[in-house]
């Protein structure tokens, strides 16, 4: 069988959709940060992570959280911490089990949730507003090719809970936790 050549920048051209994703993805994190600035002085990124993690998860172990957010306990329950002092988080003693503590979101955590994840997605709205609607077809086709082959599910719809928080997938799925 003979060898397929694709000229350079052309569809195949691995590296080329390489920059165009990696351009792509500096766009998102901008778009990210920029969602978190009316709270970047009480949350972090991380921070908002675990925040989102609470939030579609509802109360959860802190050995639990700490898995989902793949990081150490010792380095969760800081961050739960700093939540809880900020008012964003609380923890109570699961009353099924006196021994553990559950950790969950305030109400106020739950609105910070809410606010970040509206800015967010209205921005993306805006910039995908300026495109052609062949080019949204095409982005919705190439993106989702580009998430399944990464192994990443859908986003939710607008008004659903967002699964998973931004990105990192739920790795206890399927192994009984």
């Amino acid at each position: 069988m003979a060898e397929r050549k694709t000229p350079v920048g052309g569809v195949d051209d691995v590296d080329a959709v390489t920059r165009a994703v990696l351009t792509a993805s500096r766009l998102l994190v901008a778009v990210s940060a920029r969602s978190l600035a009316e709270v970047e002085e009480r949350v972090t990124l991380p921070q908002f992570r675990m925040l989102v993690v609470l939030s579609t998860r509802g109360a959860t172990k802190l050995v639990v959280l700490a898995d989902l957010l793949q990081v150490a306990p010792s380095t969760a329950m800081r961050m739960v911490d700093r939540l809880i002092a900020a008012g964003l988080a609380d923890r109570q003693v699961n009353p099924n089990n006196r021994r553990e503590t559950m950790l969950m979101l305030t109400d106020e955590g739950r609105r910070t949730v809410a606010d970040v994840t509206a800015r967010r997605r209205a921005e993306i709205a805006a910039i995908v507003e300026r495109l052609a609607p062949e080019q949204r077809g095409a982005l919705v086709g190439a993106l989702t090719a580009f998430n399944e082959a990464g192994g990443e599910p859908p986003a939710p719809e607008a008004d659903d809970a967002e699964p998973y928080p931004l990105g990192w997938m739920d790795t206890t799925v399927g192994r009984g936790a």
